[in-house]
């Protein structure tokens, strides 16, 4: 059933795809993927957001079913990310008016990537201390990389243009973090098949949060090929939330 559905739906992105070609307002423009900056935000940021979609489906697992902990206990650590996010905002703009664009999304694509790798240190008996310092600064850098994508997306993107390069980045993140989900699931079932035992344990999350940080680090070889004044103008003055639904999505999940 599951390959069923992969198959078809990679059917019907093939039929999307040669549909948009032959019509003149496709509801997804495709033709935008032509400029780089928003290539590089839609393409690098869906790599990205695969790897940390799952983020806000592993965490809760993790802490009840490996740590014991209720749902409550468990969202109130989950917060330690937004905190994270928050204290990021007051000092995006003066990163990236130092570093440029390119520069801060692809180091900090393997950052972010290596704090996600660190929630696999993530067992009982590791002190919550611990815990929440990695996601205090894990919250803290994907929010410069979510910040930093919503905005340079439409950077090179003519006003006429705006509204269908919203609907495009929009639709890629949805897919994006759905995908990110599934990997996430896929890698904690596998887990339990390979060691087979059906009670699930903290150590069977360790093999899913080395997967989705490998998959957010590959996004480094898509901003890597940005121009090196990719977003310069946009980079002098402080960057505002992207139009559409991006960021609160992508609060949700730093």
């Amino acid at each position: 059933m599951v390959l069923a559905l992969i198959a078809g739906g990679a059917v019907a992105t093939y039929a999307y795809v040669l549909h948009a070609r032959r019509t003149p307002a496709p509801v997804l423009d495709l033709s935008l993927l032509q400029i780089p900056t928003m290539r590089a935000a839609v393409l690098g940021g869906f790599i990205y957001r695969s790897g940390i979609g799952a983020m806000p489906f592993l965490l809760p697992l993790l802490l009840q079913l490996g740590f014991g902990l209720t749902a409550f206990q468990s969202g109130l650590i989950t917060l330690s990310n937004v905190v994270g996010a928050m204290g990021m905002k007051t000092v995006i703009p003066i990163i990236l008016r130092r570093f440029g664009f390119k520069l801060a999304l692809t180091v900090n694509a393997l950052i972010s990537a290596a704090l996600v790798a660190a929630c696999a240190t993530f067992t009982p008996g590791v002190p919550f201390a611990w815990i929440i310092a990695v996601l205090i600064v894990g919250g803290f850098f994907r929010s410069l990389e979510f910040t930093s994508l919503n905005t340079i997306a439409y950077a090179d993107v003519d006003a006429r243009r705006m509204s269908r390069a919203t609907s495009l980045v929009a639709v890629a993140q949805q897919l994006s973090i759905s995908v990110g989900v599934a990997i996430g699931a896929l890698a904690v079932d596998l887990t339990l098949w390979r060691r087979g035992h059906a009670t699930i344990t903290a150590a069977d999350f360790q093999p899913a949060y080395i997967a989705i940080a490998v998959i957010s680090a590959c996004a480094f070889f898509v901003f890597v090929r940005l121009p090196p004044d990719a977003g310069a103008e946009l980079a002098r003055r402080s960057p505002g939330p992207a139009p559409g639904p991006t960021e609160a999505t992508d609060q949700r999940m730093g």
